[in-house]
């Protein structure tokens, strides 16, 4: 009988596209640093402070299936996690946007969809946690906006009035005005902000109380992932400064985020095409001659990110022995081969982790299909694999 699930991961591997799916069965790989993320993430969950990393790795060996694996890691230890890969439609130099984008992609533990208002939709008036929040929006954030709005979104009986309020908590923020009519209307009393919210100055204040949220909600906390980071080496000269001054708002939030895990994924030549080539520490200190902190910090950390190496023969041949045992789930049949064996047939099957794992499953949908293989047709799919992945690369580096 055919196993479904085994034929998606399959599939997946098939189509080059990194899944959550692939990251929860193809975990082993690189041992040493996901104990070094868990380690980590244990520690960030103990003592409640936030911390974060750079991975930086070629095109294809794997930095999506390794931030896929951290998310199913994440799950399993009851802990919010966000997935995002930056876009023009989600850059790193506007937060605002960011976390737009952000919360749509935001998984609570156990659950398939995304979203985490249906749990403010719980929440009552006079409850502890609503209590809690409200105070933390008060009292512990750039602005008291937070506050405001969490008061009113609890109170109001107006669907529309709620419907608004619910989008300003999930990024499409109401005007300050707005909110004060609202407050009005319900409690008869006039607001006086401590400060006035600015979407383009005060996004983290949303980023902290989602932290702060999810903590007091009982779970253990929040990894946050994004790929694509080298899509910042694109922005413009200053955008790039204010992104590289987001990072450090997850890479050293201080007392900005509580229990959050931030992992940046990069290709791996990001420091020569950027930071070198564009004479990133130069244009810093023309821009800021008098404090180039936190954005020197993270251009430190960028050139030291940690690189993934290439898989060793052993990992690589423990990846093909479980592909074996999905591709006999997957079409009901046993696969009676040495690893060693299509180790040696995929040696042309293109130079990228994710064009061998493509060829291996070719390799066995002709033994299945035929009792035997064709060596030039696996060499033919490194080639074409080559040649669509190859400007891929380009446009990466470019």
């Amino acid at each position: 009988m055919f196993d479904f699930e085994a034929r998606h991961v399959i599939e997946a591997l098939r189509s080059g596209i990194p899944s959550r799916a692939v990251g929860q069965y193809f975990s082993e790989a690189r041992p040493k640093i996901m104990k070094d993320i868990s380690d980590e993430i244990d520690r960030v969950c103990e003592n409640g402070k936030s911390s974060g990393k750079i991975i930086a790795g070629k095109y294809g060996e794997g930095k999506t299936h390794l931030l896929n694996t951290v998310f199913n890691m994440a799950h399993s230890n009851n802990m919010v996690v966000s997935y995002l890969s930056l876009s023009k439609e989600a850059p790193f130099d506007k937060l605002y946007l960011l976390y737009q984008k952000l919360v749509s992609n935001t998984f609570l533990p156990k659950r398939l969809q995304p979203g985490f208002v249906q749990e403010l939709e719980k929440m009552t008036p006079n409850s502890p946690l609503a209590n809690e929040m409200q105070l933390h929006g008060g009292k512990e954030l750039e602005t008291d906006k937070l506050y405001f709005l969490l008061k009113s979104y609890l109170n109001t009986e107006d669907q529309d009035e709620k419907f608004l309020l619910q989008a300003d908590l999930e990024g499409d923020f109401i005007s300050n005005a707005a909110l004060r009519q609202i407050y009005r209307r319900i409690f008869g009393q006039r607001v006086k902000y401590n400060v006035n919210f600015s979407k383009t100055k005060h996004a983290m204040d949303y980023f902290d109380f989602l932290s702060h949220l999810f903590v007091k909600m009982g779970y253990n906390g929040w990894v946050i992932l994004f790929d694509e980071t080298e899509l910042i080496g694109r922005l413009g000269k200053k955008a790039r400064l204010r992104a590289y001054k987001n990072m450090a708002e997850f890479l050293m939030p201080g007392d900005h985020l509580e229990s959050a895990y931030t992992m940046f994924a990069l290709g791996a030549s990001y420091a020569e095409d950027v930071i070198e080539a564009k004479h990133e520490y130069e244009t810093l200190s023309e821009v800021y001659p008098e404090d180039q902190e936190p954005m020197k910090t993270v251009l430190d950390q960028l050139v030291r990110a940690e690189q993934l190496q290439p898989l060793t023969k052993e990992e690589i041949n423990e990846i093909l022995e479980k592909l074996m045992v999905f591709h006999g789930k997957a079409y009901d049949w046993n696969p009676q081969v040495p690893v060693e064996e299509i180790a040696r047939a995929i040696q042309s099957g293109g130079y990228l982790l994710r064009t061998k794992i493509r060829a291996a499953i070719e390799y066995l949908d002709q033994l299945y299909q035929y009792g035997q293989t064709q060596e030039m047709a696996i060499g033919e799919l490194g080639r074409e694999s080559f040649e669509e992945e190859v400007p891929s690369l380009l446009e990466e580096q470019g």
